[in-house]
């Protein structure tokens, strides 16, 4: 099957959550995250955007009567972000879960972005020295 789409994790928030999960479970969860790479569509039954943020949605994973919801965005088109995760124990989601996952995707940015100023920073750097060499 071909893949539309690569996952990774930031960190190791996911994979906290991920080791703390029965085999069954992880089974389950890897399933899901299988189809989220393959589908040309991804099934709403196992991924939902969260009204009210800004590009954070959760992948939906259900297994014996549990339910599981792992926080996750997408960057560079394709490319799907793996945060924190949980077991759910009520039918809303709670706030503070979604906070977290927020707070996590921001930190994501955030070190995405400062990556990406010290990259541009290197290359000035090498740029004015091959100019200096060439004077």
């Amino acid at each position: 099957m071909e893949r539309h789409r690569q996952i990774i994790y930031f960190k190791d928030y996911f994979l906290d959550f991920f080791e703390q999960q029965t085999e069954k479970v992880k089974e389950k969860i890897d399933h899901v995250l299988f189809v989220v790479t393959v589908a040309d569509r991804i099934p709403q039954k196992f991924f939902q955007h969260l009204e009210g943020t800004n590009g954070l949605y959760e992948i939906r994973v259900e297994f014996q009567g549990n339910i599981y919801r792992i926080f996750c965005c997408f960057d560079e088109g394709q490319v799907v972000v793996l945060f924190n995760g949980f077991q759910k124990k009520s039918q809303k989601t709670p706030s503070g879960e979604i906070d977290k996952a927020v707070k996590i995707m921001n930190e994501y940015y955030d070190e995405k972005l400062i990556q990406k100023q010290n990259q541009l920073a290197k290359q000035i750097t090498n740029t004015n020295k091959k100019t200096k060499n060439h004077e």
